[in-house]
């Protein structure tokens, strides 16, 4: 759970950054003139000898009109559709230590006491009850309320504060913690709404701006631009919207309006080593939290579908070992038993690179568009599979269902490939270590060196294929990789996992 009173940064899987609950994003307004001026130079003199014929001289160029740069006016947004924007309080019941979001400061400090009158006295200790806050906004007059999961989860009381001050005690009619989205009731009417954009037309470079309750501060506007789309962060399934807005703990879950008004993301975390702004701000796409909204507000409930497959991004490695043209798409390394992708044939070693005529850029696009599609719905996937292309139907499943623990499976053949020129020192898996382990093939890392070591393999690693291609022997290494261009892609059975790992060989 995350609740903003309880919990400011939580730490990232494989990253000395913490993604934290956050918030919004803000900025100035002004012009920038710049004149340029052209000087024509004066005619020389005429000689005082006998008279030459006097040469035509061509105009002296126009001046050339200011350039004038103007900076978005963020004051209409901000005064009109400002009027949507609600505070957040919480009070749940959880038990732990919590300082109300206030950042872990030395007494010394010289903000300490500044931030030090957020934190509520009675939010201290084991068992006491905890007091969040955060932000969110009204989508219709008769009082729909969206925000962050994290916002509300666990909370016994949520109370929403409009900007003409009045206060409502809010029904929390549902919440999808795989995308962040929560949808609030309060029992109003005729109340200000904001306008929503489209996210997919959000691009890179574009003026975008927050409005939120940082650290309790409420109608604080920040404002910044985009910095990337399609962001995938901790393996999850929405495709975050980037900024560089000011957001910080308190703005979670509050608008993020583009340059014509229209909200276009939720704002919902911050990448920080201390809990505060610095400078990389993540929104949910307001897409996706309108089809999650839709669903609470229809059955009360989220589904998500599910393909029932582990993806990996296709770096340039990966291209040359798989002979793509260039890198692109989402590559499969384990494929769930039974699921969706089985029963479909997909195999672990393909390449999916569009899905219903979209394009997979990247593994986030496949990831986001089958979550947000419904169980049951029939799709159409373009897989790279052998060095060609090919067309698999899958018909996907429900992501509430548990999935059974993967098998391993044999690989279709596709290269060969080297132990000697990998730096890998490679033994056959004995009997007993296939029984325990349910491995069905491969073989044994006992030692890893050079280029391999370099891309990240272990010992006590087990290759199940290379390029695609199972191997049980030495021999069917050295085939592969001697057939190899670049690189070549092992596919390692780590613990419980399969990961891909791309290795140089040239």
């Amino acid at each position: 759970m995350r609740n903003e009173g309880a919990v400011t940064a939580i730490t990232a899987k494989g990253l000395t950054l913490a993604l934290c609950a956050a918030g919004v994003i803000g900025g100035a307004v002004g012009a920038l003139a710049v004149n340029h001026n052209n000087v024509a130079a004066e005619p020389a003199p005429a000689a005082v000898a006998a008279p030459a014929p006097v040469a035509a001289v061509a105009p002296a160029p126009a001046a050339a009109p200011a350039t004038t740069v103007t900076l978005p006016d963020f004051t209409r947004i901000a005064s009109q559709n400002g009027k949507a924007v609600v505070n957040i309080r919480v009070v749940g019941g959880i038990k732990t230590a919590n300082r109300g979001n206030v950042p872990e400061l030395d007494p010394r400090h010289p903000f300490y006491e500044f931030f030090r009158q957020f934190q509520d006295p009675r939010s201290s200790g084991r068992g006491a009850p905890v007091f969040g806050a955060g932000s969110g906004f009204i989508v219709s007059p008769d009082g729909v309320i969206l925000t962050n999961a994290h916002v509300v989860q666990g909370a016994d009381e949520v109370t929403v504060k409009l900007q003409d001050r009045r206060e409502f005690r809010a029904k929390v009619v549902g919440s999808d913690p795989r995308t962040d989205v929560a949808v609030l009731k309060i029992d109003a009417k005729n109340l200000p709404v904001a306008p929503l954009g489209k996210s997919s037309k959000v691009a890179a470079g574009e003026w975008v701006l927050a409005i939120g309750s940082p650290y309790g501060l409420e109608s604080t506007v920040t404002a910044g631009v985009v910095s990337a789309t399609g962001r995938n962060l901790q393996d999850n399934q929405v495709p975050f919207i980037q900024t560089d807005v000011a957001v910080n703990p308190g703005n979670s879950g509050g608008p993020l309006f583009n340059t014509r008004g229209e909200v276009v993301g939720i704002n919902s975390q911050i990448y920080s080593q201390t809990g505060g702004y610095q400078g990389l701000s993540f929104s949910i796409p307001i897409d996706v939290a309108v089809k999650i909204k839709d669903q609470i507000m229809t059955t009360g409930k989220v589904q998500h579908a599910k393909l029932g497959v582990g993806v990996q991004e296709v770096g340039q490695e990966f291209a040359d070992s798989f002979r793509l043209d260039s890198p692109g798409g989402a590559l499969i390394q384990s494929v769930e038993r039974g699921g969706p992708a089985d029963r479909a044939g997909l195999k672990p070693g393909d390449i999916v690179r569009s899905i219903n005529g979209q394009p997979i850029l990247a593994s986030i696009d496949l990831s986001s568009n089958v979550s947000m599609s419904k169980p049951g719905e029939r799709v159409a996937l373009d897989v790279w599979r052998d060095g060609k292309l090919v067309r698999i139907d899958a018909t996907l499943g429900d992501a509430n269902e548990k999935a059974k623990r993967s098998a391993p499976e044999e690989l279709a053949a596709n290269d060969d490939g080297n132990g000697a020129k990998l730096g890998l020192a490679l033994r056959p898996l004995e009997p007993i270590e296939r029984r325990q382990s349910g491995i069905a093939s491969g073989l044994v890392i006992e030692d890893a060196q050079g280029a391999a070591a370099i891309a990240g393999v272990e010992p006590g690693d087990v290759l199940v294929a290379v390029n695609g291609r199972a191997v049980n022997s030495l021999a069917q290494v050295r085939d592969v990789v001697a057939k190899a261009n670049k690189s070549v892609a092992l596919l390692i059975q780590r613990g419980n996992d399969r990961i891909f790992i791309p290795v140089r060989i040239g």
